[in-house]
């Protein structure tokens, strides 16, 4: 597994990265959430040996970072932030400097490079210079060169940042694919990402850990966890439905005769609305039961708001 104790890493008098303390084991594809400047980007580079932390260890399948630096890094595929390549090189140049730096060669190298081009799908850039590559096959490239050497543990700092949504897709279902006998963390801003592929999420901000749980856990604790929206056709009376019993309250929404009756925490409300449309023969063109709103639990949890 990869444990991270009591790791800190400071800039001059800026804290970045203060106590974090967790572990991710064999399967797990962990969700690295944050706002911009929480310390997620660095986080992943004292997990990688390219920072050296103020204090704390980290280690990857029991080879300390620090101590061991080498043995941990040759179990490690690393996509950094921007995906930096040699922009002069061609895409099948690149990868092959890659292969050959991590020690393969001949037939080996060969199959190495064409199963990771396969996987991501740049057949059709191989002779480009990296240069001249959009935004979206940079990242891929960047994501070839990490999964080459069929690691262990894969660290991911915005895996599909500048992919279209066809390529996200195909991007997320690589990801899942390779997680079964990996350790895969992710590092995203893209919420939609986290219910997609992340079997657990960490949130942080200003460094330190605020939220750890499933997709799952943490969307429960929205306060839209279980509200029901309405669409009705006519206008619908909110006051009866405020008065159902386990309704904290109701929210007007921008669509026309379309309101959202929230749950108080730990109740269930859909069989008393369903009830109540029924007595009042209401016409319905949409209900629908929420699980949560994790962006909305995201904000909270950043800016220090209780839940």
């Amino acid at each position: 597994m990869i444990e991270l104790n009591q790791l800190s890493k400071q800039f001059g008098p800026q804290r970045v990265v203060d106590n974090l303390s967790f572990q991710v084991r064999q399967g797990e594809v962990l969700g690295f959430l944050g706002p911009n400047g929480a310390g997620k980007s660095t986080t992943m580079k004292l997990l990688t040996g390219f920072l050296t932390p103020t204090s704390g260890s980290a280690s990857i399948l029991g080879f300390d970072i620090q101590k061991q630096t080498l043995k941990a890094q040759r179990l490690i595929g690393y996509l950094p932030e921007g995906a930096p390549c040699y922009g002069d090189m061609t895409v099948h140049g690149f990868l092959g400097f890659i292969a050959e730096v991590r020690g393969f060669r001949g037939v080996e190298k060969r199959q190495r490079i064409a199963t990771a081009v396969a996987l991501v799908e740049l057949e059709k850039v191989l002779e480009q210079s990296i240069d001249t590559l959009s935004k979206g096959f940079k990242r891929r490239v960047g994501l070839a060169q990490a999964i080459l050497h069929e690691p262990r543990v894969l660290i991911l700092d915005e895996p599909t940042d500048g992919l279209d949504p066809n390529q996200k897709h195909q991007v997320r279902k690589l990801i899942q694919r390779l997680a079964a006998d990996k350790i895969v963390i992710i590092s995203t801003h893209i919420l939609e990402e986290v219910s997609a592929v992340c079997t657990r999420a960490l949130v942080i901000s200003q460094g330190r850990l605020v939220a750890d749980g499933t997709p799952l856990e943490l969307e429960s604790r929205s306060r839209y966890h279980q509200a029901v929206t309405l669409l009705g056709e006519q206008p619908l009376d909110s006051a009866a439905l405020a008065a159902l019993p386990g309704v904290a309250g109701i929210e007007n929404n921008a669509r026309e005769h379309s309101l959202t009756v929230l749950a108080q925490p730990g109740q269930v409300i859909f069989a008393q609305v369903n009830a109540l449309i029924g007595q009042r023969g209401w016409a319905i063109k949409e209900l629908n039961v929420e699980r949560g709103r994790l962006d909305e639990v995201f904000r909270r949890l950043t800016r220090g708001e209780e839940l």
